[in-house]
């Protein structure tokens, strides 16, 4: 089983289904990794700020794979945001990856108070694209107006844009201006996660994996309430990296591709959005507010 592809705007073929590691303790990602490239994932999540790139290197190296057949995907973290900053930051996640080159790198977040910094990043990311050691570069938490910015005073569109995106927080708007900037959308807790992250016992109304409309659905297909989830994203164009450390929920994360939604079943999984995010909002995340620095 392989995932299909979503081929970026600049050529380059990028997994629709891959494995993050947010949150992910050390150890945890080594074996997560593992499992996952074992079960047919082809794409690995991590980010200087997550501190495990280190540990997702090695097992991306242990899997026995060749370094081309495994898209890694990486992130700096807004505490090198400037120029300089970004090339130092990008060579210190090379070097604990293991790699001589990474195939998607983003922004982590918008820095919006501090746009002049971000900017000059994005600048150091389109010249890192250029000598190849990123095959594609992008950003993540970015608005419409930040897009709009950076794309205008760079010439430089990303090939990604990886944001909140579940059921429960659709972002329509950000995904049709992605549509006609040929940017992906790149879904971080795609099944919801991050709306149990800060709670023992999330009810039904506050949790998209036990709403009874997903659950339904579910049950009807002889799936899980997290599988229904990721196809409804594929069947909207989106990619994915859901997240978990539990081997057997990273197999079933894969298990997407025998079957599909119907058009009435993607509509009721549609009008479930909020409008209301269950993360941080990207608009409060700045060097003061975050103010820890990534050791080299």
């Amino acid at each position: 089983m392989t995932s299909p592809t979503l081929t970026l705007n600049n050529g380059v073929a990028m997994p629709s289904v891959g494995l993050g590691v947010y949150r992910a303790a050390p150890k945890e990602t080594t074996q997560a990794v593992g499992t996952a490239l074992e079960a047919g994932y082809r794409l690995i999540d991590t980010a200087a700020a997550y501190m495990n790139e280190e540990q997702a290197g090695a097992a991306v190296r242990a899997s026995g794979l060749p370094r081309d057949e495994v898209f890694v995907e990486s992130k700096l973290w807004i505490s090198d945001y400037t120029y300089d900053g970004a090339m130092h930051g990008f060579e210190r996640s090379l070097r604990k990856l293991g790699m001589d080159h990474v195939d998607l790198y983003l922004l982590h977040q918008p820095a919006p108070d501090e746009f002049d910094r971000t900017l000059g990043a994005w600048r150091a990311l389109s010249e890192i694209a250029k000598d190849g050691r990123a095959r594609a570069v992008g950003v993540s938490n970015f608005n419409e107006e930040q897009l709009k910015r950076a794309i205008d005073e760079t010439g430089l569109v990303p090939t990604v844009n990886q944001v909140e995106l579940h059921p429960f927080f659709t972002q329509k708007p950000l995904t049709a201006f992605h549509a006609r900037h040929g940017i992906v959308t790149q879904a971080w807790s795609p099944i919801g996660g991050v709306n149990r992250y800060f709670t023992e016992n999330p009810k039904p109304k506050d949790d998209p994996l036990t709403h009874p409309v997903i659950t339904g659905i579910a049950e009807a297909h002889g799936k899980t309430a997290a599988q229904v989830m990721l196809r409804w994203h594929l069947a909207l164009g989106h990619a994915v990296i859901p997240k978990s450390v539990k081997p057997e929920r990273i197999r079933q994360n894969f298990d997407v591709f025998d079957f599909e939604l119907s058009a009435e079943e993607i509509a009721a999984i549609d009008a479930l959005d909020t409008g209301q995010r269950g993360g941080p909002d990207p608009a409060s995340i700045s060097t003061k507010t975050y103010d820890f620095k990534i050791p080299d």
